[in-house]
């Protein structure tokens, strides 16, 4: 009877710190919906090339981090940082987030030993990705702009003028 009593018990139990953490969790989850136009994550990337180089920015509202290096020299470079609320104004005020949908992406230039510059803008509705954009002379300047807003929060030793 008592191998019963505990098995009950601990059933009890269990289902009770279940309840418990289910309802927590809608507590967290049901929070007013965002907007689906606010911007929550920008990564702008440069891969390829003879030497296998790579340079990758990827900010939150909250942090900024690189990645740069090349795979041939084997060299490696990271740099984080938080990032205060002024400058992730600052970057995604240069994106007009009703025009993303119609940026052109170009073809890789990888396979030519070609570098490609990527674009990674997040919504909570949609990820865009471009590849090679710079070929939209239309749609391009706004990524452009936030390319150079970039640059100017990145520390000296770790920025670069773009030539296109």
């Amino acid at each position: 009877m008592s191998a019963i009593k505990n098995f009950v018990l601990k059933s009890t139990f269990s289902m009770f710190l279940l309840l418990i953490f289910s309802c927590s969790n809608k507590e967290q989850t049901s929070s007013a919906p965002k907007d689906p136009n606010e911007i929550t994550f920008i990564s702008v990337s440069n891969i390829g090339g003879d030497l296998g180089e790579y340079r990758m920015i990827k900010i939150t509202k909250d942090s900024i981090s690189l990645e740069q290096g090349s795979t041939a020299k084997k060299t490696h470079k990271y740099w984080g940082s938080p990032l205060d609320i002024k400058n992730w104004k600052l970057l995604v005020s240069t994106i007009d987030v009703k025009t993303l949908n119609e940026i052109k992406s170009s073809p890789s230039a990888q396979s030519v030993d070609g570098i490609d510059e990527t674009f990674q803008i997040r919504t909570p509705k949609k990820a865009h990705v471009y590849v090679n954009s710079y070929h939209d002379t239309i749609h391009y300047p706004q990524l452009q702009m936030l390319k150079d807003k970039i640059e100017e929060i990145l520390p000296k030793e770790y920025q670069q003028i773009y030539a296109r």
